[in-house]
């Protein structure tokens, strides 16, 4: 099911929740909707579910228009954060439940619900806890209970907000990964909802980034990433540094204040100085986590902090240590100036 969404507004009271949204979502995508609280992903995620009114514009599924439709009446599924689950049914009849309650002429009959209700416990990998109630299940459970009583009603549509937000980091981890191959078993259109950067990028096929009421950037993960479209963009998504020319970027060829953004993978580190460009530094603090070492370094003359990302190998070409005097060159960097971004490489 595709869904086009047309100069979409959407207010509560003084508040621009959403301003002039416009975006197509391809049929059996999984896109997700990205950025910080109050962004205006939320409520654009519960107008195309139908709990919430747009104050204007226009909501398309295959290009017919549902603004007049209930949610009921729209085919949507949804997974919510906290689970949502009924407390004093078991799973078996938690999942059963939507099937349950379907209008007559659509009801199935008991033999096939519980076919269903077993088919979907077997997809999300619980069917061995038919018989259990929420309150006995860990929280991924419920929240894989969640989905497959969401998919119960087969869905042209799955939406889900923050679904895995109230879990820890290791289990989100864990489910988002199942969810991603989930939807490439089902290939289901499915929007998810998340201020979480890593999973986004993970997950989705595509990304939306949001800010304010306004879409900043719509790509694929590796787009919204390498190539932000900006500033907002470049710090919302994984780590940055800035640079300003007037103080302390001379590569940048810029004048006046334009900001050079570095990602610190993207910084290259040696004890001796490459070129004229190259930029002296302390070295503040070196950490080793995992597969790469962070380098926090300032730069002589300033009291900000410029971190910077090696592999181990490249470290090892390198080694540093606190106080060690050292030379910094960004290998490639965006510079906005005036509304104005260039793509640049120091190379």
């Amino acid at each position: 099911m595709s869904i086009t969404i047309e100069n979409l507004n959407k207010h509560f009271g003084e508040y621009k929740a959403l301003d002039n949204i416009n975006l197509e979502i391809n049929s059996g995508e999984l896109l997700a909707l990205l950025g910080p609280s109050g962004c205006g992903k939320t409520s654009l995620l519960r107008i195309i579910g139908g709990l919430e009114v747009a104050g204007s514009g226009k909501l398309l599924f295959h290009g017919e228009d549902v603004e007049q439709r209930d949610a009921r009446e729209r085919n949507v599924g949804f997974v919510f954060q906290h689970y949502a689950l009924f407390r004093h049914m078991s799973v078996f009849e938690n999942v059963a439940f939507g099937l349950r309650v379907k209008p007559k002429k659509q009801r199935h009959n008991e033999a096939e619900i519980k076919r269903r209700v077993h088919e979907l416990l077997g997809l999300v990998q619980l069917d061995w806890l038919s018989d259990r109630y929420p309150s006995q299940l860990s929280g991924g459970q419920r929240q894989r209970i969640a989905l497959a009583r969401a998919l119960a009603v087969e869905p042209k549509i799955l939406l889900l907000d923050e679904p895995f937000g109230a879990l820890d980091a290791q289990v989100r981890k864990e489910l988002r990964r199942w969810l991603r191959r989930l939807h490439d078993e089902l290939h289901i259109t499915s929007i998810f909802v998340t201020h979480d950067q890593e999973e986004a990028l993970e997950v989705a096929d595509r990304v939306v980034v949001m800010n304010k009421g306004k879409i900043e950037q719509i790509g694929t993960p590796d787009e919204v990433y390498a190539s932000p479209a900006s500033p907002f963009v470049y710090q919302f998504i994984g780590n940055v540094n800035l640079f300003h020319s007037r103080e302390h970027a001379p590569w940048t060829q810029q004048k006046g204040d334009a900001i050079a953004y570095v990602r610190p993978h993207d910084i290259e580190i040696s004890k001796i100085a490459q070129d004229n460009t190259s930029l002296p530094v302390e070295v503040k603090l070196v950490r080793a986590i995992g597969s790469i070492v962070r380098v926090e370094v300032a730069v002589d003359g300033s009291s900000e902090f410029i971190e910077i990302e090696l592999s181990r190998e490249r470290f090892d070409t390198v080694p540093l240590v606190n106080g060690d005097k050292a030379y910094i060159r960004p290998r490639q960097y965006r510079v906005f100036e005036s509304g104005v971004e260039n793509e640049l490489s120091a190379a």
